[in-house]
């Protein structure tokens, strides 16, 4: 099948031609969510959180000790888990994003009501975690997700459906990323959220896997407009969730306890680059070439905007209403 990419800068004969593009990956996709099930181990919440009416012994035991093996958490981590529930419950916006990009009847759709229900068991056990062990004035949680469900999620992607492998990637590595390090924070004094967001990380590290490999393909049939595409992304994504109240400082938190912060996003953008082969692109339009160039110019940026966040951080109280407003404190 040829590929015609459209020389003239309309909008609608641009699109068109991505479109076309992201059908010719369809046998590559196919072998992608076929290595992606193979490699999954598809688990639930109440693989790790029995709810059952009637349990054994042991599952009792893992139900009655986490109220009081959960006090062992810091409000930092808390913090983190919160900020974690409240944007793994935003998935209605992803799907209705993705699905708005690729198509529902498309055989893009089978990846994406896949994705969906995989990531459907993040918010799921995440809230089934926090609910069960009482670490929250839960009432001031299930707000804030209704305000940022209610908020809508609309990030300016243009109808360009490249952006949607762009940001998908960037954000399921960030996102990986969060989980772990979170999970690392709880440490052996709760071993059980340890493992429940070890493997919420493990799927999101294969998401990751499968998005910036569709963005690889499609690199290499349409580099000019892709790189367009990923240098509108990739300065600085839009996070999810960034409507939500008090996000700034409950990002800064996360930041503060590494983990999740500047640093981590730059080591994301430079992975990525290397993955996709952008420095040794060749051939390139003046426009591609312009855009090759700002992407390879991101990390020094973002190295810059990492330090400046540090010099700039000063000793800083917080306090959320979701932990009884107990006070946070940091020197820096």
């Amino acid at each position: 099948m040829e590929i015609i990419i459209p020389q003239k800068d309309k909008p609608e004969s641009i699109t068109s031609a991505k479109t076309e593009v992201l059908a010719h990956l369809e046998s590559k996709v196919k072998e992608w969510i076929a290595a992606h099930i193979e490699k999954r181990k598809l688990w639930f919440s109440s693989d790790f959180l029995p709810a059952d009416e009637k349990m054994s012994d042991d599952k009792l035991q893992v139900a009655g000790r986490l109220k009081e093996r959960s006090k062992s958490l810091g409000d930092a981590v808390r913090v983190a888990l919160a900020l974690n529930l409240i944007t793994e419950e935003g998935l209605p916006h992803f799907h209705r994003l993705i699905s708005h990009y690729l198509g529902n009847e498309s055989f893009w759709a089978k990846w994406t009501n896949m994705w969906t229900a995989e990531e459907d068991r993040h918010g799921n056990i995440i809230r089934d975690y926090v609910r069960d062990s009482r670490i929250f004035n839960f009432c001031n949680v299930e707000r804030l997700q209704f305000n940022y469900i209610q908020a809508g999620f609309n990030p300016q992607w243009h109808n360009d459906p490249y952006r949607v492998f762009v940001y998908t990637t960037l954000q399921e590595r960030a996102t990986q990323i969060s989980h772990k390090n979170t999970g690392r924070e709880a440490g052996d004094d709760e071993p059980l959220l340890n493992g429940i967001l070890n493997s919420v990380a493990a799927d999101e590290a294969r998401h990751y896997t499968f998005y910036r490999n569709v963005f690889k393909e499609i690199l290499e049939l349409d580099p000019e407009y892709a790189l367009m595409s990923a240098s509108a992304i990739m300065p600085a994504i839009e996070m999810p969730g960034g409507s939500v109240e008090n996000f700034k400082e409950m990002a800064d938190i996360i930041r503060r306890k590494n983990i999740y912060g500047p640093w981590d996003y730059k080591n994301i953008v430079e992975e990525v680059i290397k993955f996709w082969n952008i420095e040794i692109l060749t051939g390139l339009n003046d426009l591609a070439a312009k855009a090759q160039e700002a992407i390879l110019a991101i990390p020094e940026r973002l190295k810059k905007i990492a330090e400046y966040i540090e010099r700039r951080s000063v000793s800083k109280t917080f306090s959320f209403d979701f932990i009884y407003s107990r006070l946070l404190s940091y020197e820096k």
